[in-house]
């Protein structure tokens, strides 16, 4: 597996880092990730897609090697992450793209791609195991956002990386990863030294203000507008995408839903099915 370029632009005044993978002049992935994630969860998947496609894969902002906000209150919400993710494109002179948003970067693909200034600039939408009605009336669903509120405002800090591994391991446990180096690959990505040495997760722990706009979560008159063509994975035990709501989702004629067995939120993207499921589906 080649390692990615690693760029950073500043958009609207914030700096936004995103790895690069694959020839530019080829047709465009934007690989966006979820709440507390960054763009190298996407590195397997890109290995594979770069030998067709530009890929790229930003950290949003609070997240990675990305810029914190000022004003996290204001900017960690889905409007200003999806005008930054339009600016980075208007930026690289990329017009239309293929989208794979895993939960919250499944969302900011669906306001993009429901929204009518933008609504062209996707193509194709794979939701990783997130709906439009994040807030549907669903006891399951209501707990699985409160299972992530209550890890995201307060990350904890370790003496050790091995710990911290441990952790991930424990409140990521339905991501389908299945070996050690794929947790030590997700571990070593996703975190950072702090002040007295311990190690903990490489995010703002500003971004729980994102809560704060619940309206954010509601998304079905974005979902209504989407032109572009909707390829819905749902994990098969997830807590935050029922079942209902997928079936809802699956109305429209254009969303087709792959269901993955004994995964939760969020699929990984990490086995060469899930990865074909993609692939096939992009050039179908």
């Amino acid at each position: 597996m080649f390692s990615p370029k690693s760029r950073f632009e500043t958009i609207h005044g914030m700096e936004v880092h995103f790895s690069e993978w694959g020839n530019p002049t080829n047709p465009t992935i934007v690989c966006w990730h979820g709440l507390t994630r960054n763009g190298r969860d996407f590195d397997k998947i890109s290995s594979c897609l770069e030998k067709d496609y530009h890929v790229i894969c930003p950290d949003t902002i609070g997240r990675g090697w990305s810029q914190w906000s000022s004003f996290p209150e204001k900017d960690y919400c889905f409007e200003v992450y999806s005008s930054l993710a339009i600016g980075l494109l208007d930026r690289l002179e990329i017009e239309q793209v293929r989208w794979i948003g895993t939960s919250m970067g499944g969302a900011i693909g669906m306001r993009i791609a429901g929204t009518a200034e933008w609504q062209k600039r996707i193509t194709h939408l794979v939701l990783n195991d997130i709906g439009a009605g994040a807030l549907e009336n669903s006891p399951q669903n209501i707990e699985g956002i409160k299972r992530i509120i209550s890890y995201v405002a307060a990350p904890p800090q370790f003496k050790t990386v091995s710990e911290l591994i441990t952790y991930y391991q424990t409140i990521y446990a339905t991501f389908g990863l299945s070996n050690e180096q794929e947790w030590i690959d997700f571990t070593q990505y996703s975190c950072r030294r702090k002040d007295g040495g311990g190690v903990g997760p490489d995010y703002d722990p500003n971004i729980a203000l994102q809560f704060q706009h619940l309206e954010d979560l509601n998304l079905w008159n974005y979902w209504n507008a989407i032109q572009a063509r909707v390829l819905l994975m749902r994990g098969e035990i997830s807590d935050v995408l029922p079942i209902e709501v997928a079936e809802k989702m699956r109305e429209k004629p254009n969303c087709e839903l792959v269901t993955i067995p004994k995964i939760g939120h969020a699929p990984a993207l990490n086995t060469g099915e899930q990865i074909s499921i993609i692939e096939e589906f992009f050039v179908s």
